[in-house]
């Protein structure tokens, strides 16, 4: 069904972003993974298809020995290609999807997965308001940028879909519940980021509905990666696997599927609220 689609990932070296690349491609999509850093970018690309390669050619050389044909004999390598993307740099933005254009035509799935938390220990009466606009430059201006960018190109695809990478964090109703365990981290920059993209969420899903362009949020649960490294707490066991489930899956739902919905962390009948 997705071979031949064509994604965007912004992220996308490393983390949950990189799974996603990762499953995109193994489902038969084009994947542009976006990154700041060339080399970080290239050497995800390198290792993705290059891993990909060696367990082709480990099942062949296994299947030649057994006469049997397997996945690995019927699928091609992995279409996996670096752009340089900084979601926070509007030119960066427009030349990273004027290369897509150029080169495909269409897009058929955008993830916003470029996200970053900038207040570990520090207190929300203590957030400056030089932090709030570092977190949203990226969590959610570089969102509208990169959003605003791509649907020229997401119009021209047969089944159009946007996954934003939110969090329960940015759950109003779950932090204001007294009985849930969110309102205790008191992250001022990174939940209210988080609301204001599920905002953007809700309201893109319904001026772009028209359009036939699905735009959802999906929470990965709590991953131990790179962006909580200094968490004070527990960061939990999950894997980036694990937390790639859900997007890859709102990724690539019907024509039919829904739109403007928050799901997660393990399965696409998790709802969140908003």
């Amino acid at each position: 069904m997705n071979r031949n689609d064509v994604a965007l990932v912004t992220g996308g070296n490393k983390g949950i972003g990189r799974e996603i690349v990762r499953r995109l491609a193994e489902q038969g999509f084009t994947v542009y993974l976006g990154a700041r850093d060339p080399e970080r970018g290239r050497a995800a690309v390198e290792e993705l298809t290059r891993g990909r390669e060696d367990a082709a050619h480990e099942a062949l050389t296994a299947n030649s020995a057994r006469r049997e044909p397997d996945f690995a004999d019927r699928h091609d390598k992995l279409d996996i290609r670096f752009v340089p993307l900084d979601v926070g740099d509007v030119a960066s933005v427009e030349e990273a999807v004027k290369t897509i254009g150029a080169a495909t035509s269409r897009l058929d799935v955008l993830v916003n997965n470029a996200g970053i938390m900038v207040e570990w220990d520090v207190h929300p009466a203590d957030i400056t308001a030089a932090q709030l606009r570092e977190a949203y430059e990226v969590n959610v201006f570089g969102i509208v940028s990169v959003t605003s960018a791509c649907v020229p190109l997401l119009r021209r695809s047969h089944n159009p879909r946007i996954v934003n990478m939110s969090s329960g964090l940015g759950s109003l109703t779950l932090l204001s519940d007294p009985n849930s365990p969110l309102p205790a981290q008191d992250f001022l920059a990174y939940s209210s980021s988080k609301a204001a993209l599920n905002a953007l969420t809700v309201i893109y899903a319904n001026a772009l509905r028209a359009d036939g362009i699905k735009v959802n949020a999906a929470s990965p649960g709590m991953v131990p990666t790179d962006q909580n490294a200094a968490a004070p707490f527990p960061r939990g066991d999950r894997t980036t696997a694990d937390g790639a489930v859900v997007p890859v899956l709102l990724a690539t739902i019907p024509a039919d599927g829904p739109t403007g919905v928050f799901r997660g962390p393990n399965r696409l009948d998790d709802v969140i609220p908003w």
